[in-house]
This record gives structure tokens, C-alpha cells and sequence, in this order.
């Protein structure tokens, strides 16, 4: 898959990046994606929430009144659950709700997703991603030039992020920049489009040829 590399205006800069087929014209797994987005989201859940069993809430241990004779049902004290202030009955206790992936499982989910995105041209490739000085105008225009102004946006950077370019992204509602080492599934489905630095870009293609010099 090759494609044009644009600069921040939006215009082609005459060269291009070949994208492995192996990543991004793979056979895409549905089910894995679905995983990997459900184990994504399952991470966030905090699972902290807690009732207090009749063993925890305040209030008498005394019984209330005789087991038998009085005509009415038998009771413990006035922490049954049953009694206002009583007891909660199976209510939720704290648990995490994470399930394991390995790692070849998680690989192919990721190719998955690029590959979705790939079928329907929604990756792009641009120069850079750095700017002179922190203006939240200037990415603004640059995703305007890019056709992108109203999409979610995935930005990948190849290497470390220039503090100019962080500054002023972080204030774009749409816009998510990360490293290549750290994007995931949620962050690809999640976007309508792809950016790739062309850093980030070639990183695949040298990955691709280290497979298959090693083979």
C-alpha cells in the first residue's frame, strides 16, 4: 500500500511511503477487535463500588424479640437486612473487571483495525509534526488543510513528541496524539481517520524488511 506524503498545508511533497501489506492488507478478525476494545474498556472500570453486609452497618446485636410465641415471624437483630438501615443482601464487593489477551492475540487485533482503516482509505501520511512556537490556530488550520476539521482524529508520531506540537494539539477536542509504541485497538476504531508522521510511517516498512531479511 503506497501512499502520498503531505505536508501541514495539505499538498503532496512529491514522496511516498510503502505501508506492508502484512499490516495493512492483512485479513482483518472481527471477534479480536471486539476483545481487544472490550479489555480496553474493561481496564478503565475502576470496580471499586461496596455495600455493607449486616456484618459491616451499625445498629444492636441484641435480638429482638423471642424465636417463638409472639405471633410473628423470627428475627435476629436490627442489622437484617430485611430493616431499614439493615444490611445489604449479595450486593456488589470490589473486583476488577481486566481479562487477559496474549500477545499474539492482541498483534493480529491491531492489524485488524489498520487494516479496516486501510480498506477504507482512511490513512494518511504527513511530513512532520513539529511546530516553531505552541499555536493551538496553527493545528487547527493544519487539520483544516488536511479535509480533517470535523473527523476524530488519530495522530501517530513516530518518535518523541515535540512540546510545540503537544501544545497545540492538546486543546483540539477531536484530536488524539500518541506514540506509535502506545497507540491501541480502542484508539484506531475509535477514529475516523489515521495520521501517520512520516516517521511512524517508515517504521513499518523497516520492520517489514527486518522479518524478512531474518527469514
Amino acid at each position: 500500500m503506497k501512499l502520498d506524503v503531505l505536508n501541514i498545508e495539505g499538498k503532496s511533497t512529491g514522496r511516498s511511503v510503502e505501508l506492508p501489506d502484512s499490516v495493512f492488507g492483512a485479513e482483518p478478525n472481527d471477534h479480536l477487535i471486539y476483545l481487544a476494545v472490550k479489555q480496553y474498556r474493561a481496564a478503565q472500570h475502576k470496580g471499586n463500588h461496596k455495600v455493607k453486609t449486616r456484618a459491616e452497618v451499625k445498629g444492636s446485636t441484641k435480638k429482638l424479640h423471642r424465636q417463638k410465641g409472639t405471633g410473628g415471624s423470627r428475627k435476629g437483630n436490627i442489622r437484617n437486612p430485611l430493616y431499614k438501615g439493615g444490611g445489604t443482601i449479595f450486593g456488589p464487593e470490589p473486583h476488577s473487571y481486566t481479562f487477559k489477551m496474549n500477545r499474539k492475540e492482541k498483534g493480529i487485533a491491531l492489524i485488524s483495525a489498520l487494516s479496516h482503516k486501510a480498506k477504507t482509505n482512511n490513512i494518511s501520511v504527513v511530513e512532520t509534526a513539529e511546530f516553531e512556537a505552541p499555536k493551538t490556530k496553527k493545528a487547527v488550520e493544519m487539520m483544516s488543510n488536511l479535509d480533517m476539521s470535523n473527523k476524530k482524529v488519530l495522530f501517530v508520531l513516530g518518535g518523541d513528541l515535540d512540546i510545540n506540537f503537544f501544545l497545540s494539539t492538546r486543546n483540539i477536542q477531536k484530536l488524539n496524539v500518541c506514540n506509535i509504541n502506545h497507540f491501541n485497538v480502542y484508539d484506531i476504531v475509535n477514529a475516523n481517520e489515521i495520521i501517520f508522521s512520516e516517521e511512524a510511517a517508515k517504521i513499518f516498512s523497516q520492520e517489514e524488511e527486518t522479518e524478512t531479511a531474518e527469514a
